[in-house]
């Protein structure tokens, strides 16, 4: 067995991997994770959040993107491809060839067991050192439960709301708009001890 240390990767030859791999990668400190597939309910409360947004900011100069974009995160070096992301401003990125986006204005993120500590902890501290975040969202996939966080004025302070109710709504008080609960969780089956009640 091998103790030689593993070989850092800079941006550059990470970019030039992910570029040729048919798998998406994050890249943090000179290393890359292979970033897994999502569950069927993953992948169902992820498209219908971005669809719903989608409809709700049609013709107001927004783009919702899902899990193929690639963010940069600047000042942390961290590359990652969140669930979704929202950019009402006109786009910026790290190069000319508009793989990765520098200025989402929304990030949200679907929760499963395996990420579920890192998007919370670690992953949101990068996030918030984008000056262009306002919201930051959390979604579980096996109950209703989605917790959105918002930056204050202050820009270091970030209120938490948490809509559990699956008659409710979310209100993207920086897109001006709201999206229902039950689009969110449409066609999602949850397991037998969490499912709503009415």
């Amino acid at each position: 067995m091998s103790t030689a240390p593993r070989k850092r990767l800079t941006p550059e030859e990470y970019l030039a991997i992910e570029t040729a791999s048919e798998f998406r990668h994050e890249f943090f400190d000179g290393e890359m994770f292979a970033m897994s597939g999502g569950s069927l309910w993953h992948n169902l409360v992820k498209d219908n959040f971005a669809f719903a947004i989608r409809n709700a900011l049609e013709g107001r100069g927004c783009y919702v993107l899902t899990s193929d974009q690639r963010v940069k995160v600047d000042a942390t070096g961290l590359y990652t491809y969140p669930d979704v992301v929202v950019f009402c401003e006109k786009p910026r990125f790290e190069d000319d060839v508009h793989y990765s986006l520098t200025n989402p204005r929304v990030i949200i993120e679907v929760l499963s067991d395996s990420t579920e500590a890192y998007n919370r902890g670690r992953k949101f501290a990068h996030y918030r050192t984008l000056p262009s975040l306002q919201e930051y969202l959390l979604v579980a996939q096996d109950h209703v439960s989605v917790e959105r966080f918002v930056r204050q004025a202050d820009d270091d302070t970030w209120t938490l709301t948490a809509v559990t109710n699956p008659n409710g709504s979310v209100a993207l008080a920086s897109l001006d708009a709201t999206v229902a609960v039950s689009a969110i969780y449409a066609g999602v089956e949850f397991p037998p001890s969490q499912k709503p009640r009415p």
